[in-house]
């Protein structure tokens, strides 16, 4: 790995116009990483490296034929192992002063900043990110680390003296302190599995947690490389471990697991459901930070700037290629500007270029696997016998396209009751639907059983009505960037209301860290 770190302060919104250097600094980095592809990597138990009795391949999305590593088909025994080390080092990490948990924490995050563009060249093509985004969030995660550490500092690890018993002849001391809850399972997704792993893991460690961490199998590499930044800050060992594997049998045994404390869980809302009331009915209730999903919306009245509406909703319906939980996937616009919106929107669809997004040209890559590229196009299928393609709706598959899962970015209609509209499908779509009115739209938006992000594009004296109505836990008002996506840690926090998160806090906010511990009232008479 290089020590070069970015030259500027790259965040969700700088990374729309950087300097010529940082993309020289990811082609090089590109150049480098490429020979290393394909290795083996073990389990991270305890210190050490363990393996399995089986493997598995992760494959590239952009050519499937090009195998980007080898991995432990993890156990339930894996799993108990992993969760018996943090619960043994938890003894001793917990009492550790939070000024020592900050100072190693810290150092990770440097770390992962230093590592910057090779982590971000190998997640690129592990995922399927276009640069700019991989780029990002790798940045992110090191910020996140570096925000719980700020929090916990600020905070004085979270310990606050209180006022004295007045009780005649006696010396009552008061305090209230919060502590951690043990050990800690941290379950990543494929979309952002450096920042939904980073995030979460750097919370629960600074915290005084331990962590066992599993990533989705599709995106094992990003894991182990993340593991190596932690690893190599000098974390005592056990304090973090990593377990890789099928969902159905490594996850399943991870949150079952009765030594478990704590869950933090990012994917769909059935998984996250589950793990919740798993949490609930056992010898006592255990705290599970899930993030379930969105069907966000996205509002355009008549008083909007369409071109700032194009934009802003084209780069959140197709950026990641729509597998973002913030994808903007509904647009409601008022009548009077439905159709100019409808046209320039298929315009700026058509001109997305499409391709292997490691290449600087390339701005939307291709879907993380065959089942994506199959649900996609089923849900094209869906549109074309219930409602209207405006643009896109084909898999795509001529030359090198062909070796990768690629689609085109569709735009189309539905009526309202189908469950194209209604249900997240996590797939480059986004679907247009006419309303009369702010309240209508409104109205429509909240229908959902989804609350994560919204977007708005309208007149100054409309943004207090959305602002106020809008039940979602994130809102952007004409913003170009994107109309539901971007988040950064002390600018926008990021998090769900309703079927879209568990606990009503948002990830890189002032109020997530207090999520890893619980209260102790202290009472000592002298």
């Amino acid at each position: 790995m290089s020590n070069l770190a970015p030259s500027f302060r790259l965040t969700y919104s700088t990374m729309f116009d950087p300097p010529a250097g940082m993309h020289e600094r990811f082609e090089a980095a590109l150049a480098r990483v490429r020979p290393s592809l394909g290795r083996d990597h073990p389990i991270y138990v305890d210190g050490k490296a363990r393996l399995a009795s089986s493997t598995f391949e992760v494959h590239s999305p952009i050519d499937t034929g090009l195998t980007v590593g080898r991995f432990q088909s993890g156990s339930a025994a894996d799993i108990d192992a992993a969760v018996s080390a943090a619960r043994r080092a938890y003894a001793s990490w917990s009492r550790t002063p939070w000024p020592e948990r900050v100072a190693l924490l810290r150092r990770a995050a440097g770390l992962i900043e230093e590592r910057v563009y090779e982590i971000s060249a190998a997640m690129a093509i592990e995922v399927g990110k276009n640069r700019m985004e991989s780029l990002g969030e790798i940045q992110e995660t090191a910020e996140l680390v570096s925000w719980y550490c700020d929090q916990m500092q600020a905070s004085d690890g979270f310990r606050r003296e209180l006022p004295n018993d007045p009780l005649s002849g006696f010396v009552s001391r008061n305090r209230t302190q919060l502590r951690p809850y043990g050990v800690w399972a941290v379950i990543a997704p494929f979309n952002f599995p450096f920042a939904l792993a980073g995030g979460p893991i750097g919370a629960a460690l600074v915290a005084g947690n331990t962590v066992v961490f599993k990533v989705a199998s599709d995106t094992s590499l990003s894991g182990w490389l993340l593991l190596e930044a932690f690893r190599d800050a000098g974390l005592p060992d056990g304090v973090i471990n990593f377990v890789t594997g099928a969902g159905g049998a490594v996850g399943q045994a991870l949150v079952g697991h009765p030594d478990v404390a704590g869950a933090t869980f990012t994917g769909s809302y059935e998984v996250g459901i589950g793990i919740l009331r798993r949490f609930a009915q056992g010898r006592w209730p255990r705290p599970c930070i899930a993030e379930m999903g969105g069907k966000n919306a996205a509002i355009v009245t008549r008083h909007a700037d369409i071109d700032r509406a194009v934009t802003g909703i084209w780069r959140s319906a197709f950026g990641l290629q729509g597998q973002k939980c913030s994808a903007c996937s509904r647009v409601l616009v008022e009548r009077p500007v439905a159709q100019a919106l409808r046209e320039r929107l298929v315009a700026a669809t058509a001109a997305i270029a499409v391709g292997d997004p490691t290449e600087r040209r390339n701005w939307m890559g291709p879907v993380i696997n065959r089942s994506a590229r199959d649900r996609y196009l089923r849900c094209v299928e869906r549109l074309r016998q219930v409602g209207r393609i405006d643009a896109g709706g084909r898999a795509l598959e001529d030359g090198a396209l062909g070796r990768g899962w690629f689609v085109a970015p569709t735009v189309g209609s539905v009526p309202r009751d189908d469950a194209l509209w209604r249900d997240e499908h996590f797939v480059p779509l986004v679907l247009l639907s006419e309303v009369d009115s702010l309240d209508e739209a409104i109205d429509e938006a909240n229908r959902s059983d989804y609350g994560l992000t919204a977007g708005f594009y309208g007149g100054r004296d409309e943004i207090g009505t959305f602002l106020d109505r809008i039940e979602a836990g994130v809102t952007y008002v004409n913003r170009p960037q994107g109309a539901t996506t971007g988040a950064w840690p002390g600018y926008q926090p990021f998090g769900g209301w309703k079927a879209s998160g568990t606990t009503g806090k948002a990830i890189g906010s002032f109020w997530y860290l207090p999520l890893y511990l619980r209260e102790q009232s202290q009472t000592v008479v002298d």
